[in-house]
């Protein structure tokens, strides 16, 4: 292994362009510390103390602990990712746009223009609705050290210029680096806070936080992360291979075709961008439950909007269910970008190629699209197994918070309804983000390896073996 991670050096352009993403993500989580001025460290800090339990903690996850801290990169790449969802979305039910992104590099340049605009501009809002929260008293305590009218525009140039500092930095790790920009900020991120679910997780083991119950506690909780991060790569690595036979014919002087192929079809194309998108989507909320915009009643405090936010917050039967719903939608629309069934049945007529049984041309196009619906369901079934199994365990469902019928479920164990109150950073969701993204950086390093004659990461990968000279 060590002479394989060695050859990734031995190769000049794979090397810097290793060098570059480590030298951009070091820019990135130094960035994660500079703090935005007028900010009251400690207030802050009571502040989220306070609404632990909210969908703060995935915000946070997401920018690394940026906001927490409340640095210039407090907003992260969610800005970004929110502007992507929705050109994404206008590419299906707006024709323009769609016509657009089909004309080749100079259209996706025009769409990732436009939505570098709307991520600039949802900072400003986003960015906006902070300064307006931090700006109001908390428990008395006001959780900035300067005036108000001084610090809202302050801030809200300080996290937009971040926002698009942190856009521009995944948009060259993509162009220079290894690829996957975004998503590398996002597992930088999360990877960052693991110490500190580590610290948390072994203050509860000192303290004895769950009585005689806590070594049994965190032993199961070790052992599911590890079945979880199993049961990550073997369902990331499955994949359903349909037979593609090509005719043997005549080109020029030579025959040409006659070979059986296969057509790969992974049970999870989308990887973590369904999840990622629902919780983006989700998320969006928490940025104005805490704003006052009539009188000085905050918006969760209202009588019809307030009981609203608290459903769909993380843990509570709505919630989950919208998240169960939403990683569904974008699982089947993420594949239908993805994947053109008709485009690939018109390559393989085009070319000779068949499914054995199956006629060329609309049967092989209704049969792959039969084919994707199936495999996607699975895959997103098993992105919601992979979220909801650490939720049980982590903050648990509140079922008892259930309108009318809640009562019934008084008798279901506590840490069903409650969890273990483990640290957020043991979720599902991070898990899947950081195997899914760290298989894929691999998968690409490893192709650029075998591209040049190296042995890859997996075995039989690779042709030759790496000089043992540099």
């Amino acid at each position: 292994m060590l002479e394989k991670i060695a050859n990734i050096f031995r190769i000049p352009e794979l090397r810097t362009r290793v060098l570059f993403t480590l030298g951009i993500l070091a820019v990135y989580r130094l960035g994660s510390h500079v703090p935005t001025p007028g900010i009251d460290a400690k207030a802050l800090a009571q502040f989220f103390n306070a609404n632990a339990g909210s969908a703060l903690g995935l915000v946070d996850l997401f920018s690394g602990g940026s906001l927490r801290r409340l640095t210039i990169f407090a907003l992260g790449i969610m800005p970004y990712i929110t502007a992507s969802i929705i050109f994404q979305l206008l590419s299906v039910i707006y024709e323009p746009l769609a016509k657009l992104q089909k004309e080749g590099e100079m259209g996706r340049r025009k769409i990732t223009q436009w939505t570098r605009y709307v991520t600039v501009l949802l900072g400003i809002v986003q960015s906006t609705a902070i300064a307006l929260t931090l700006t109001q008293t908390n428990a008395g305590q006001s959780m900035v050290t300067m005036s108000k009218w001084g610090f809202i525009p302050l801030c809200v140039i300080t996290l937009t210029a971040g926002t698009a500092f942190v856009m521009w930095l995944g948009e060259q790790i993509t162009e220079r680096g290894i690829g996957n920009g975004m998503s590398l900020l996002i597992f930088t991120g999360i990877v960052a806070g693991l110490p500190r679910g580590v610290q948390d997780l072994y203050d509860k083991a000192t303290t004895q936080a769950w009585g005689a119950f806590t070594p049994i506690a965190i032993l199961i909780l070790l052992v599911l992360m590890v079945a979880v991060v199993a049961f990550i790569i073997f369902v990331e690595r499955s994949e359903r291979r349909i037979p593609v036979q090509y005719a043997k014919r005549i080109v020029g002087r030579k025959m040409m075709g006659g070979q059986s192929t296969h057509l790969p079809l992974k049970v999870n194309s989308g990887g973590v961008m369904p999840v990622i998108f629902a919780s983006s989507i989700l998320s969006a909320p928490l940025l104005i439950q805490n704003l006052s915009f009539f009188g000085s009643a905050q918006l969760k405090d209202l009588p019809v909007i307030g009981p609203f936010l608290q459903a769909i917050a993380p843990g509570e039967p709505l919630y989950e269910l919208l998240i169960m719903a939403a990683i569904i939608f974008f699982a089947y629309f993420y594949i239908s970008i993805v994947f053109r069934p008709d485009d690939i049945a018109d390559n393989m007529r085009k070319y000779g190629g068949f499914i054995p049984g199956i006629r060329p041309g609309k049967r092989t196009s209704d049969f792959i699209n039969d084919v994707l619906t199936r495999i996607t369901l699975v895959g997103a079934i098993y992105l919601i197994i992979i979220m909801l199994i650490p939720t049980l365990m982590i903050s648990g469902i509140h079922f008892n918070h259930i309108w009318v019928i809640g009562r019934l479920f008084d008798s279901l164990p506590s840490w069903v309804t409650s969890g273990l109150g483990v640290n957020f950073y043991f979720g599902g969701t991070s898990l899947l983000i950081v195997v899914g993204v760290a298989m894929d950086t691999v998968q690409q390093i490893e192709s650029q390896l075998i591209m040049r004659h190296y042995d890859g990461f997996s075995p039989k990968s690779g042709r030759i073996r790496g000089r043992r000279s540099w």
